[in-house]
């Protein structure tokens, strides 16, 4: 099995946009219901976590700039770590995603493990 790492995007200004805690509450189920199944299936290797719109950016030379690039429309809200045979079988679990009813979108990218 490969590890795969999906990186869960969105637009950053709809998610400035309160949503009522029922909706909350409904969102929140619809993940859980889709990380439990990839769980069930003993794919799950890590829950990831959202993340906070701040941020720092460091480029070369010591530069601290804030961010993450706050002039882009969208933002990386969260990621997740799976295992999955293929790219093509981590793509097949990540359409079930549920930022992808709120128009966001999922990345997949294979990890490539580190020799030390």
């Amino acid at each position: 099995m490969n590890e795969f790492l999906l990186i869960f995007r969105r637009d950053a200004e709809a998610t400035a946009a309160k949503r009522s805690p029922e909706q909350m509450q409904t969102m929140m189920n619809y993940w859980r219901e889709w990380i439990g199944g990839i769980a069930a299936q003993n794919k799950l290797v890590a829950v990831g976590n959202r993340l906070d719109t701040a941020g720092s950016v460091i480029k070369p030379d010591n530069v601290v700039t804030d961010g993450p690039y706050v002039e882009v429309k969208e933002a990386i809200g969260g990621y997740t770590i799976i295992k999955a045979s293929t790219l093509a079988e981590a793509t097949e679990l990540s359409k079930g995603c549920p930022i992808l009813s709120v128009g966001g979108s999922v990345e997949v990218r294979p990890i490539i493990p580190m020799e030390v």
